[in-house]
């Protein structure tokens, strides 16, 4: 959500901010909504002020034996005016509320130009990507020659975009996952949380996937929906608070179960499992000050590369550009793993900082030491990482020409000691 007092005072900056966003300009409108809304606000103090007014002169008329039938015709034609005017004023809010929830965060300043994912900006490449003397096969085609991963199976009790896996593959899924969670926690400073993956709609609102991106999301019977990062849960853990500025900043992570319809994205990655309507994330969220949240998105991306680091992986980090950044993210860096059989990097943890515009929407405030006031907090979150598109890395780089997947040095202690997982 964006700040409307900003918004007033800087109209011509945020139709400049809207149209990187790709967004017409809206700041007449808004203007012209906040000026009747803020006209009936001050009609209705001003009534409600004359009707307090009016009410201590009947009781002082009544008091010295004086008529006092006028002012109570009075009090009772001005308590209508008041209940029009509040049904104006609810009306004009839902409006002004309902014009800002669909407005993007305003990108920052050094987030490059751009109009799709292809214009993208490399910052890094790191690690060396493998080298084969056989073709590599892609992780689906891996997987089903071990007999540890069926999407048959899955599309007869799911539909299509599921897959089930067993065996070594399932434990090695399970092995990324702990390793992660043990590193960020243990090492990172990040505080494990296990949250709901069923949420309210106040929660989704919060973080901004409502009411922009309900056709992505998975909505139950009772008006819950299935979470689609946990990114959900965790930031909403400090929603409608007051933190204090000494506890900031505030770090979580979660293993979870995620969920998205995929829509829009129909005939892309619908080989394998790069794309699924249910998978597994590890999620880093991070609560703190405006002054420390360009520094914490610095760190946040380097805990998600560490994992790619030890794992042996090779990646590259871009910063997205305007046309590719999400909608309630200020910047994002993307973190694009090699896949050997797929001859391409892909996506394997994006993480953002939003600055204020989800703390405004969840209400989420702290106490500044020393200072007077209540300041919003800054949000950020980022995959650390998506175990499942993790799981298809680790089985294409590390795949042997006998069709076996050698297991990463660092999971073998997660694996029982099993080194290599074959027929």
């Amino acid at each position: 959500m964006l700040d409307l007092k900003w918004i007033r005072e800087n109209p011509g900056a945020l139709d400049a901010a809207m149209v990187r966003r790709n967004v017409a300009p809206v700041s007449a409108e808004l203007i012209v909504l906040d000026t009747q809304r803020r006209k009936v606000q001050t009609d209705l103090q001003e009534i409600q002020a004359r009707r307090n007014e009016a009410a201590k002169a009947i009781g002082k008329a009544k008091s010295q034996g004086e008529d006092a039938n006028a002012l109570i015709k009075e009090v009772a034609d001005l308590k209508s005016s008041v209940q029009v005017l509040e049904g104006q004023e609810r009306d004009l809010n839902e409006k002004m509320e309902a014009a800002l929830s669909v407005l993007p965060n305003i990108l920052k300043d050094d987030v490059p130009e751009g109009q799709s994912d292809e214009d993208n900006t490399e910052l890094r490449v790191v690690g060396d990507k493998p080298e084969f003397n056989f073709t590599p096969k892609e992780h689906y085609e891996l997987g089903d020659a071990l007999g540890m991963m069926d999407f048959e199976t899955a599309a007869k009790m799911s539909g299509s975009r599921f897959v089930v896996t067993s065996g070594l593959i399932a434990r090695l899924e399970r092995a990324l996952a702990a390793f992660m969670i043990d590193m960020h926690t243990s090492e990172k400073g990040y505080l494990e949380v296990s949250p709901p993956v069923m949420v309210r709609k106040d929660a989704l609102y919060g973080t901004g996937q409502l009411p922009k991106f309900e056709e992505d999301l998975y909505k139950t019977s009772d008006d819950q929906y299935m979470i689609p990062t946990a990114e959900v849960s965790l930031t909403n853990i400090v929603r409608e608070s007051i933190l204090d500025e000494a506890d900031l900043p505030k770090r979580y992570t979660a293993h979870t179960l995620c969920f998205r319809s995929e829509a829009g994205s129909a005939g892309k990655d619908t080989a394998g499992m790069l794309r699924q309507h249910q998978f597994a994330k590890v999620e880093m969220v991070s609560i703190t000050t405006p002054d420390q949240s360009d520094a914490e998105h610095e760190r946040m991306t380097e805990c998600a590369e560490e994992v790619l680091k030890r794992l042996g992986l090779s990646y590259r980090v871009v910063v997205l550009c305007n046309g590719d950044t999400g909608f309630g993210a200020r910047k994002t860096y993307d973190l694009e793993v090699w896949l050997p059989g797929q001859q391409a990097y892909r996506e394997i943890s994006s993480c953002s900082t939003c600055g204020d515009f989800q703390a405004r929407r969840m209400k989420a405030r702290y106490r500044p030491e020393g200072g007077k006031g209540n300041l919003f907090v800054h949000t950020l979150n980022g995959s650390g990482l998506a175990v499942g598109r993790t799981l298809i890395a680790v089985m294409e780089n590390y795949q042997q020409a006998d069709g076996a997947i050698a297991v990463p040095d660092v999971l073998v202690p997660y694996m029982g000691g099993v080194t290599r997982i074959e027929k």
